[in-house]
């Protein structure tokens, strides 16, 4: 499917842009993988990480908010991988119009260059956090995911189509609770601090994470929403997996902050179909035609308001299961 394509990863430099571009590597024989961010040091980090594939590998300083320079680096790109956003709640909090120019505009300038310069596929990586949006940084992704559904009624007779993966914060990616964890423990803090003690998060790693886009990559028709079947787990049996000796103080949620995860709506329920190792939301618009050729074969839907949510999921991690998936992550 990736053999002698170009791929571009906006974001590129971030937790799951680096694991996708070794993912590539290691797995197909890309014609060209294009990095497109706006750090120059992490793409500095990256380049001389990557330094054997220099034939491979290409580095694109820009920011999703100049279009310009998205179209000019979308040029004979076959797939886009959308990873660039502002993620960091606190931070689009008090930066509202900045989380939206990067988050919004930035995706409607990614929308907008995929289809003047014929992009064949579009995977935009959402969150749990557009669902039922609480805070700005949802609000903004849900818009982000409408418009990336949206833009499949403007292909016209072009070859482009557009879908979203949603998933929640991956396992130790940056700004997740794990390396937060981390750090205190290794300032010899006594207790870890506990938002709320009946937390819940759902767990998916970056292997699960890119193999839900390669999903999206090689079945999208344009439209689809999909979501990987992913275990649960408490927040404090994951305190209890990395300081087993620690107490545990409960210091309330945080603004914008939710109880559990929600992947899937009731509302939603209508249009999702499971699958052996995912969800997909069909798009429930004028223009996606009702043709059994257009659904993924082997998925049923699922029963009238079901909900995927991490408070009522049919599958936990131990504190013991836990343990030994930190200790993998060393």
């Amino acid at each position: 499917m990736l053999n002698d394509k170009v791929v571009l990863i906006t974001g590129g430099t971030g937790s799951f842009g680096q694991y996708f571009t070794e993912y590539l590597l290691n797995n197909y024989k890309p014609k060209k993988i294009i990095i497109f961010s706006r750090d120059e040091y992490k793409q500095f980090l990256m380049k001389s990480k990557f330094k054997e594939y220099t034939d491979v590998l290409r580095f694109f300083i820009g920011d999703v908010r100049d279009a310009d320079r998205l179209m000019r680096a979308f040029d004979g790109v076959d797939y886009v991988i959308h990873a660039a956003a502002m993620k960091q709640v606190p931070v689009c909090e008090y930066n509202p119009i900045e989380a939206i120019k990067t988050n919004i505009n930035g995706a409607t300038n990614v929308i907008d260059a995929a289809l003047d310069r014929n992009v064949k596929k579009v995977v935009a990586l959402s969150t749990d956090k557009a669902v039922n949006p609480i805070n700005l940084y949802g609000g903004t992704k849900l818009v982000s995911d409408k418009l990336f559904i949206s833009a499949n009624a403007y292909t016209g007779g072009t070859k482009s189509s557009f879908s979203v993966v949603r998933y929640g914060n991956v396992a130790g990616s940056r700004g997740s609770v794990i390396p937060y964890f981390k750090e205190l423990l290794c300032n010899g803090v006594s207790s870890l601090p506990i938002t709320d003690f009946q937390m819940t998060r759902f767990w998916i790693s970056l292997n699960q994470g890119v193999e839900l886009v390669l999903t999206a990559l090689q079945n999208s028709r344009g439209g689809e929403t999909y979501i990987s079947k992913i275990p649960s787990f408490k927040i404090t049996d994951l305190a209890k997996a990395m300081a087993p000796s620690h107490e545990l103080q409960q210091v309330g949620i945080r603004e914008g902050e939710k109880m559990h995860e929600v992947m899937i709506t009731s509302e939603d329920s209508a249009y999702t179909y499971e699958y052996d190792d995912y969800f997909v939301i069909y798009p429930n618009m004028d223009w996606w035609v009702y043709d059994e050729k257009n659904y993924i074969p082997g998925g049923r839907k699922v029963s009238p308001g079901f909900e995927y949510n991490s408070g009522t999921n049919t599958e936990w991690l131990t504190v013991e299961q836990l343990t030994d998936l930190v200790a993998g992550m060393e």
